[in-house]
């Protein structure tokens, strides 16, 4: 790579640094460091929901979709930005004015305490994987387009978005983010999609060049699209890093706003990513990892300066999510496990959400080194995110019903059956997911009726006063 490449993509690392020792000082309570005040107005509020939504998995993910289907590789970006559009018109009214940190603090406040353990170990156990999916993405782009070795460029990221997010938390997050927003809008839509289409000779030299089915929008298959609308959109509706981002918005209305403008920013990205990947499958020799089609199609179409230009925007377009989940994860494990488990009855502090920051993000890195398909670990963690934690999830959002004991048993129950049905069908069947919601809504559906919560509430009156009278003794 040019030196000049070299030296854009190393301005960029250290203004991101600089950026977490600049707002270090705004983070000087939990609600700061967590949700940046929940005072974030509209324009950075939609630009940073932006920048954590499209991320490694949508960025490097949808152009190796693009590469193998042609535009219809766009379904799995689309169905975040439908998410996003739902939660912000259906339900961020409901929600944003309980004041939460975390979702499965509202899990708790339907269901108990057990329920908000349980969904947060599953929780924090799906932001951990998409921290590990940006990472392997980092790699495997700076792989090809710089010439270090995946574990090298790993281990360096991982340190930059570590140490910003340990100073700043969600201030350092938001002001970061915004930046990388404009890079990757700038660098995604604005120059590399432009000129791989035009190296591809135009989209009529596409529709000439490439297999049969690459322009229709089933080409992937409707079994990959069914699975995308119930990974990918039923996932958004719940995730906790882009709901801790929600939570950092001003009013209700900064947030409805702005999700729905992020819904539609998604639309466009999706069909950008798939538009460069299908441009890249006309003019590229066949790839042996289509996972580097990205970087490789990028190598090939774009001169120097504006090649570093664009690897400093796949770079933004990753980091801004590995950060949010990160921060999400390392919420989600001391809010919801740790202090729950402890019975605290508060929350935690800054420097408890700084030294557990630093420990998790360690160990995505080393994970990262080791792992190395993105779809695949993508997969996984929304396997257990909407297998596990939808059915109670987005009960507790829109009904007040539903017994305590439905919603742990739920958790568990599925969670259990999702990761057995993993290791005997695989990562990428679709089996695992459909498992768990089936036995999860049956479950919660069956423990929730009236007879059978009612049962469950005697049974958990009579221990409350066996151990009343014991303590009396």
């Amino acid at each position: 790579m040019a030196s000049l490449d070299l030296l854009i993509i190393a301005a960029y690392m250290v203004g991101m640094v600089a950026v977490g020792f600049w707002t270090q000082r705004k983070a000087t309570n939990q609600e700061q460091f967590l949700v940046a005040g929940r005072s974030v107005g509209p324009l950075l509020y939609s630009g940073t929901l932006a920048a954590i939504i499209i991320g490694g998995g949508a960025t490097i993910g949808g152009v190796k979709l693009g590469y193998t289907y042609g535009i219809s590789g766009m379904w799995l970006v689309s169905m975040y930005g439908l998410g996003m559009i739902v939660m912000g018109v259906v339900l961020v009214p409901r929600i944003l004015k309980l004041r939460l940190y975390t979702i499965p603090e509202l899990l708790q406040r339907r269901y108990g305490a057990s329920a908000r353990i349980a969904g947060g170990i599953v929780m924090g156990c799906y932001d951990f994987m998409i921290v590990v999916v940006a990472t392997i993405a980092i790699g495997a782009i700076a792989e090809v387009m710089v010439g270090v070795s995946r574990t090298q460029a790993i281990l360096l990221c991982s340190a930059v978005m570590i140490g910003y997010s340990v100073l700043g938390g969600m201030w350092a997050l938001t002001a970061t983010d915004i930046v990388q927003f404009a890079i990757k809008t700038v660098g995604i839509l604005f120059i590399l999609l432009p000129f791989a289409i035009i190296r591809a000779g135009g989209l009529a030299g596409m529709q000439q060049e490439l297999p049969t089915g690459f322009f229709s929008m089933s080409h992937i298959g409707w079994d990959k699209i069914a699975s995308f609308v119930t990974l990918y959109f039923l996932g958004i509706l719940i995730g906790q890093d882009g709901w801790q981002r929600v939570f950092t918005a001003r009013s209700v209305s900064v947030a409805r706003t702005g999700g729905v403008l992020v819904g539609l920013y998604c639309i466009a990205y999706a069909a950008a990513g798939a538009l460069i990947g299908a441009a890249g499958r006309a003019f590229l020799p066949p790839l042996a990892d289509a996972d580097l089609a990205f970087a490789e199609i990028a190598k090939v179409v774009l001169p120097i300066g504006l090649r570093g230009l664009v690897l400093a925007a796949s770079l933004a377009a990753i980091m801004s999510t590995a950060t949010a989940c990160l921060l999400a994860t390392s919420t989600v494990f001391l809010e919801d496990v740790y202090l729950t488990l402890k019975k605290s009855g508060g929350t935690g502090s800054v420097a408890q959400s700084r030294a557990l920051t630093l420990i998790l993000g360690m160990l995505a890195a080393v994970v990262a080194c080791v792992m190395h398909d993105v779809v695949a670990a993508l997969t996984v963690g929304y396997d257990l995110l909407v297998g596990a934690i939808f059915v109670p999830i987005i009960a507790a959002m829109v009904f007040e019903h539903g017994a305590p004991a439905a919603a742990f048993v739920s958790i568990i129950a599925s969670a259990i059956l999702v990761i057995v049905l993993m290791f005997v069908k695989g990562i990428n069947s679709v089996v695992p997911i459909y498992g768990g919601l089936t036995v999860g809504l049956v479950l919660f559906l069956g423990l929730s009726s009236r007879p059978i919560a009612a049962a469950l509430s005697r049974r958990d009156l009579t221990k409350s006063t066996a151990g009343q009278h014991g303590s009396t003794e």
